[in-house]
């Protein structure tokens, strides 16, 4: 991916959004977006002309209607009746985080209590944590290893909630004894380890990330303490594992992204709070694609911003707004990139998740692209 990606700039001024949402002095001023630019065929592409396109805008998920086949008697109701609500009969309520694997899209719902369940290549949808064993409180940070099982973190019950590709429950790890603020898991692509982020507080010191052993639970080390030095963490949100096994830690309260080993020995770190490229005002998740850029979502910018693993800036997508539309948020959450580099976003306050292709990639093509095939076909 190309370090001279194009940049324009204009300035977003939002007093009072920034004042009662998220209470940040660095919201007033807040970088300008990539502009979004249509194509021959109508997609939206970033960056814009003359630069390459490296991204495509390809869909919107709003619930299940989105992604199940719509049966004639609803089409017909919808005729008649003129319904024209987002999300069919099971809307997204206020998802949070996002997994994906093989085409089958996983989205916490902390309102609903449930990770929702989009299956696109299938046209299938269904809902797990719902009933006991197994049942749900207020999922949050969720994740999959290339097995497909389902990792949940739960903050209510501080139990690590895990299941298989179909939702059947498999065991819960952790506890209110080994986390305070339970808020995010991350997974090895092996299913062996676990990252489990203890958010902290302000009554708190345990601002860290427990490293556990996915089948017994045992903790095998701990990444971090309360602070502001190096390796030390202030409210930690998000872990994504990099190549070589790295460990990029959102390090929230210090508006930076942290970097150790795959052993917890701290590397470096990039980021500061500001409204520049490359900075960051309220940082929340990140995830990273089969080259090693990590794409890292900012609730206050309304983006996500994606680094090459030298930690330079390539790209930031995404435009803070009051309305919802195509790359519009107010309150993004979750973030992942999937096997084909497709990137998911999930955004609270417009209830959605929005997807976005790699250029390169044609719309027939990864997992997403076989129902595109099957539809195409008929």
């Amino acid at each position: 991916m190309s370090n001279r990606y194009f940049f324009s700039w204009r300035k977003l001024i939002n007093w009072l959004v920034c004042a009662l949402l998220l209470g940040l002095a660095a919201c007033a001023q807040l970088p300008d977006q990539p502009v979004k630019t249509k194509t021959k065929d109508s997609a939206l592409v970033f960056p814009p002309p003359p630069e390459e396109a490296r991204f495509v805008f390809e869909r919107v998920i709003y619930g299940s209607a989105d992604v199940v086949p719509e049966k004639e008697e609803s089409s017909l109701k919808k005729l008649v009746v003129g319904t024209t609500e987002h999300g069919g009969n099971d809307p997204l309520r206020k998802p949070y985080a996002v997994a994906v694997h093989r085409g089958r899209i996983f989205v916490s719902d902390t309102v609903a209590r449930v990770v929702k369940v989009f299956d696109v290549p299938e046209g299938r949808y269904f809902t797990v944590g719902d009933s006991d064993p197994g049942r749900l409180m207020k999922p949050l940070g969720i994740d999959v290893d290339d097995a497909g099982t389902l990792y949940v973190a739960d903050a209510t019950t501080k139990h690590i909630l895990i299941y298989d590709r179909d939702g059947k429950f498999l065991r819960q790890l952790g506890g209110p004894s080994m986390f305070d603020r339970l808020t995010s898991v991350t997974v090895d692509k092996k299913g062996e380890r676990l990252y489990v982020v203890d958010i902290g507080g302000v009554s708190s010191e345990n601002h860290r990330v427990r490293v556990m052993d996915a089948h017994s639970g045992n903790v095998l080390f701990d990444i971090g303490k309360r602070g502001n030095g190096p390796g030390e963490l202030n409210l930690p949100r998000d872990v994504a594992i990099g190549k070589g096994g790295s460990l990029y830690v959102v390090d929230g309260a210090n508006f930076r992204i942290q970097v150790f080993d795959s052993n917890g020995k701290y590397l470096r770190n990039f980021g500061q709070v500001g409204k520049q490229y490359g900075s960051f005002a309220r940082p929340k998740e990140a995830s990273t694609d089969a080259n090693g850029n990590l794409y890292v979502i900012d609730a206050a910018f309304g983006n996500f911003q994606i680094f090459s693993p030298d930690d330079d800036l390539l790209l930031f997508i995404g435009d803070r707004s009051a309305e919802d539309g195509p790359a519009q948020y107010m309150l993004p959450s979750g973030i992942y990139v999937d096997e084909d580099g497709r990137v998911y976003m999930v955004d609270q306050w417009f209830h959605k998740l929005e997807v976005y292709r790699p250029a390169a990639l044609a719309p027939q093509d990864g997992y997403l692209g076989k129902k595109h095939n099957a539809e195409t076909s008929r």
